[in-house]
């Protein structure tokens, strides 16, 4: 392939990967919206103010606030108070947020498989290997 393709590539393979990732958010039953699932596993990796949370997750502060109220009405993300700014609070997730997460990832894997499954030996090699490159190109 010449690099006068990359383009081309490039913009299939981010369709490709847009569609896959949408299917699998929208198709996995899970119990929770994506926006949410996506918050909690941001809190996955340790506490965060509702600022952190908003500008990881790139949207605005008022779009925060009702993510974070309906999470910790649900039990799943605890807000205590900052332990050095009295002005803020600091998000953790609880243990039924894990737990969530756990069914989530399970939910998307089990969906992934039955994608999956009636693809030949080549077919499923092939997909091995180009997620080990698609890994390498998000800098993983």
């Amino acid at each position: 392939m010449t690099t006068d393709a990359l383009p081309d590539l490039a913009s299939d393979l981010r369709i490709a990967c847009q569609r896959i990732s949408r299917r699998v958010r929208f198709e996995s039953s899970s119990e929770l919206a994506p926006h949410l699932v996506s918050a909690l596993a941001n809190l996955r990796h340790g506490p965060l103010t509702p600022g952190e949370l908003a500008e990881i997750e790139r949207i605005s502060a008022p779009s925060m606030t009702k993510t974070i109220n309906c999470l910790v009405e649900r039990g799943l993300v605890s807000r205590d108070d900052h332990p050095s700014d009295g002005r803020s609070k600091v998000l953790t997730l609880t243990a039924d947020g894990e737990a969530v997460l756990d069914r989530t990832a399970r939910a998307r894997d089990d969906w992934m498989v039955r994608q999956l499954q009636g693809l030949s030996g080549e077919e499923i090699a092939l997909l091995n290997d180009a997620t080990a490159v698609l890994n390498r190109v998000v800098g993983r």
